[in-house]
């Protein structure tokens, strides 16, 4: 049986070197952000009759909007995303859109102010705060606190991560980024304590064996059960990519992306940490024992 235990520096290397990529990949590519975070015009447009994206985008140019994102949301129907504009400006290119691609019904156009943006950037990030701090606790009460800080560092390992990814593949960034995260935070803790809760069993049953074999053991004791959770879940995800419409393409990218690296970071990541973390604890208070 492999010894996940003993091989934790490799796992830990693992996880260093793609985080890595992913803060190279920030400095120098940045994160694609969208509107949501920047600010701009949202258009969505039904055309009477069938027409591609590149005709769209030829039109915008004439307005000097050939950067906006376009994407399909249906028969006939694109979504636009533009920086922002003024009434005047929105419906000036878009009527003009209309008349020549043979005619359009706009069925929504929403604009989204940079203040918005900026407030829903630091609402992202304590919701994030509050969660890790809850999670501590909620693990501190239920488990023991070295558990609930090898979560979080689980927890922040998976969230780099997929910034990382997002910024290497240019996923947008907009408000379904803030949910596919937190979503991803709930799937990845609930595995983390059931492996946690596993080590807390086999402790109770055997105190005088050695930490390193019984939370190997633990880990894999409960492998056949997270490999089957997330397989269930990537199955899903996949059928969702395939066939489902291209404005959840991003969320459900991020997601999938999410729950492999959250079941990675559980097995091998929070419960090695804990190990570590546990030992040294040990460790430390066997020299202040040594010295007293």
């Amino acid at each position: 049986m492999f010894h996940i235990i003993k091989s934790r520096k490799i796992f830990y290397i693992i996880s260093l070197v793609i985080i890595l990529v992913g803060v190279v990949s920030l400095f120098t590519r940045g994160l694609n952000l969208g509107i949501d975070f920047t600010g701009g015009n949202f258009v969505e447009l039904r055309f009477n009759q069938a027409v591609t994206a590149d005709q769209i985008r030829t039109t915008l140019a004439e307005h000097q909007l050939e950067d906006s994102k376009i994407q399909t949301s249906g028969e006939n129907t694109y979504i636009i995303r533009t920086h922002a504009l003024s009434q005047v400006a929105s419906e000036k290119a878009f009527n003009d859109i209309s008349e020549k691609l043979g005619g359009a019904t706009m069925l929504r156009n929403e604009l989204v102010g940079p203040v918005v943006g900026k407030e829903l950037t630091r609402q992202a990030i304590l919701s994030l705060i509050i969660a890790s701090v809850l999670m501590i606790l909620y693990i501190t009460w239920r488990f023991e606190f070295l558990q609930g800080i090898s979560a979080i560092v689980s927890q922040m390992h998976d969230v780099m991560v997929m910034v990382g990814f997002a910024s290497l593949l240019q996923i947008e960034i907009d408000s379904t980024f803030v949910a596919a995260v937190l979503t991803i935070i709930g799937y990845s803790i609930n595995d983390t304590i059931v492996i946690f809760d596993r080590i807390r069993e086999n402790l109770r049953i055997n105190r005088k064996e050695e930490l390193a074999e019984l939370v190997n053991k633990s880990l894999w004791q409960t492998m056949a059960r997270s490999i089957n959770t997330v397989l269930t879940v990537v199955f899903v995800l996949l059928a969702l990519l395939i066939f489902g419409g291209s404005t959840i393409h991003n969320f459900i990218s991020l997601l999938l992306i999410g729950v492999i690296v959250g079941c990675y970071s559980s097995i091998f990541i929070a419960a090695p940490m804990w190990f570590d973390l546990r030992r040294r604890q040990k460790a430390r208070k066997a020299a202040e024992k040594a010295t007293a």
